[in-house]
């Protein structure tokens, strides 16, 4: 084929959900016939990806004031026709040699594949250069981007926070946001925006260490820069840049630090390919463009199987087995203890990061499973201490100090989270002769007619997506106990949160308490509370809500395994798919992913997904990863360049390390919560391969 000819591939574009539109309309790959030759790709005539008016190819020969420097471009020369594969080659004559290109692109379904090859011809070293692989979006004006776990729709509720603890890119001209491959928990960047309507673009990657990278942990970087009639989204040879910053990341909980230097030396010979695949969704719905890239990253990379990781009873009993180290067997007020040892005092919290509450249902549920009766007792006996905190007109208490016997601090994440532990305590209780829950009825009544009454009045405007917990007790409640307020309570606050973020122009946030902005907590909240209206109702609206919070909450889930350097988590042979990143401020993996996948699991039969099964047992059992021989893991495992402890004095120092000591109950409860559901609905987790097959 000549250069001269009109290239077309069609691919076909599906783009829907239970609430978003469809679309047929084929993607159409094409090279102009005049001038540049430009690369473009359309849907119904409209142009969605474009090759820069540049050119299709720019390298970077320089670095100056922190930055890629004297840029190159350079359009095809040649078209040709590999079967499936369209080859565009051209190249570049710099001082000291040539560099040879060439994109290949192929339609794979509802993407075009493309990879980019750069071969250096000479025999000398191309010293400080920058290899790229842009697209421009047109019209994508004020175009609002999702990384996942990164960058959601801008991160508005973090900015107002604190910009400097959270990247920010709310699409103005000039907004450049660039991340270190290894950051994303799947590797794609979409852009959502509107014109005539609503659509979304995504770029994915085939994440990889860079070739000849100055750094010595160097990876490809992805990212966007918002222009004034357009978007780009692009991947570079490893800069990286932030809230209006060159050469920064974002490496500590509250500050971004200097990245500098990242830049290539390619050496004689040198033949560097980047992999990507382009997608378009030209009909979606305000705050549903991120929805079709994460279920094309799901077929992307597959999880594997479900039996590389620990053992389901494995988990159960290890985690039980730490469990017990916790509980303080006291004879007028046991509990289980948050913190560990080298922390003073004797502490049972309900909620958050104590999870004291759960750990009591937990004991009930899995009593058989483990076959320790003794877990009755812990379990009705922690929970009688738990049941008598003291309230007051913000709700109960959450902390129990056993040396002075003090109840202390309220919030209403804990609180909510701690309704759904005595809602499913109460539950189990009444299928089990000889238990007498009447305590903990009366005080989840007390709890439920409070904050009822409190989402009730017509001045109730929550700050963020943290009230959402009480959605799910509250639903509970009802059926429990018939109170018509509980369920019309329950329905404003799922009513009231759909409105505020279905649209993404409010993120799911706040469910995090050190950290104020959209986090994976929030919109766990989202999606525990929409999936509990449509438990009680049954009603379509509250599974579509539900979809789209669980599609938010599966951002943050890492569906890939990130090659670590040498450190803690690269001695276990660690794999990081199944882990969740916290937050948009506190980026590292944590096993709280744990505590929704039984939720996950029912999706999978409401929406008829069973790859939603598969991914639930995938992070059930791949978080049983790194537990220690006592039964044990740390909070914090840093896959990217971030922090929160250890030694943060160089940022080559972050990446691979583990907080093993911050050893928080909830890191327990969740395994054992989650399991006493699972067995509630008598899901085997070790026979999920099995069951998949069926």
């Amino acid at each position: 084929m000549k250069h001269t000819d009109l290239l077309i591939l069609s691919v076909s574009l599906l783009c829907g959900s239970a609430v978003m539109a469809f679309s047929q309309s084929p993607l159409t790959l094409q090279v102009g016939e005049n001038g540049p030759h430009r690369v473009e790709a359309t849907v119904d005539g409209r142009v969605y990806f474009q090759s820069p008016s540049e050119g299709l190819w720019s390298v970077a020969t320089a670095w100056s004031n922190g930055w890629p420097a004297h840029w190159v471009h350079a359009s095809p020369a040649k078209v040709e026709k590999d079967g499936p594969w369209t080859l565009v080659s051209g190249k570049m004559e710099l001082p000291g040699g040539t560099l040879v290109l060439r994109d290949a692109y192929r339609a794979e379904g509802a993407l075009v594949k493309g990879i980019r090859r750069f071969t250096w011809d000479s025999k000398q070293t191309l010293s400080n250069c920058t290899l790229a692989v842009r697209w421009i979006v047109p019209g994508a004006v004020q175009a609002k981007p999702l990384f996942p776990g990164v960058l959601y729709y801008g991160n508005p509720n973090g900015a107002q926070t604190d910009k400097n603890a959270v990247i920010v890119h709310a699409g103005v001209p000039g907004d450049e946001s660039f991340c270190e491959e290894h950051r994303f928990s799947s590797p794609w960047a979409s852009l959502e925006w509107q014109d005539t309507g609503w659509h979304s673009v995504a770029l994915h990657t085939l994440p990889s260490l860079v070739t000849d990278g100055h750094l010595r942990d160097q990876w490809w970087s992805m990212g966007a820069r918002a222009l004034a009639d357009a978007s780009e989204l692009a991947l570079l040879s490893g800069p990286c840049a932030a809230n209006g910053r060159h050469s920064v990341i974002k490496a500590l909980q509250s500050k971004v630090l200097d990245y500098p230097d990242a830049w290539v030396d390619l050496h004689p010979g040198a033949v560097v390919e980047k992999t990507f695949y382009l997608e378009a969704c030209p009909v979606t719905e305000q705050g549903g463009g991120f929805r079709q890239p994460l279920r094309t990253a799901i077929k992307l990379h597959p999880l594997g199987s479900i039996d590389d990781f620990p053992s389901y009873h494995q988990i159960i009993h290890d985690k039980y087995r730490f469990a017990l180290t916790r509980f303080r067997d006291r004879e007028k007020d046991p509990g289980f203890e948050m913190f560990p040892d080298y922390i003073p005092g004797t502490q049972y919290v309900m909620g958050w990061c104590g999870q004291a509450d759960a750990a009591g249902y937990a004991m009930l549920g899995l009593a058989k499973v483990v076959g320790d009766s003794r877990m009755i007792s812990y379990g009705t006996r922690s929970l009688n201490l738990l049941a008598s905190t003291p309230f007051n007109e913000h709700g109960f208490q959450l902390k129990y100090t056993a040396e002075n016997g003090q109840w202390s601090d309220q919030d209403p994440v804990s609180q909510g989270q701690a309704m759904e532990g005595f809602a499913r305590a109460i539950a189990a209780a009444r299928q089990m002769p000889g238990i007498d829950s009447k305590p903990w009825e009366e005080f989840l009544k007390k709890a439920c007619a409070l904050h009822a009454a409190r989402i009730l009045r017509s001045n109730w405007q929550p700050r963020s997506t943290a009230e959402g917990f009480f959605i799910s007790p509250l639903c509970k409640g009802y059926t429990l106990f018939g109170n018509e307020d509980f369920k019309r309570a329950a329905i404003k606050a799922g009513e009231h949160y759909a409105q505020r973020h279905l649209t993404m122009a409010e993120p799911y946030w706040g469910g995090t308490l050190d950290a104020q902005c959209e986090d994976k907590e929030g919109a766990w909240a989202g999606f525990q509370g929409f999936t509990a209206l449509y438990e009680l109702t049954r009603e379509q609206r509250y599974l579509d809500w539900a979809a789209h919070a669980l599609d938010v909450t599966l951002t943050y889930t890492v569906l890939w395994d990130i090659d670590l350097p040498p450190g803690r988590m690269r001695d276990h042979d660690f794999k990081t798919r199944g882990w969740t990143i916290v937050s948009a401020q506190n980026q590292h993996l944590d096993v709280f992913g744990v505590m929704f996948t039984p939720e996950i699991w029912r999706m999978g039969d409401y929406l008829g997904r069973p790859e939603l099964k598969r991914i639930a047992a995938i992070m059930y059992r791949s978080c049983g990863q790194m537990i220690d021989p006592s039964g044990s893991q740390g909070e914090q495992l840093q896959h990217t360049n971030f922090a929160q402890s250890g030694d943060m004095s160089a940022i080559s120092r972050l990446r691979g390390g583990y907080s093993e000591h911050w050893t928080v109950f909830w890191i327990t409860a969740h395994f054992l919560n989650a399991a006493a559901e699972f067995e509630r609905l008598g899901i085997d987790l070790d026979k999920a391969e099995q069951l998949l097959k069926l």
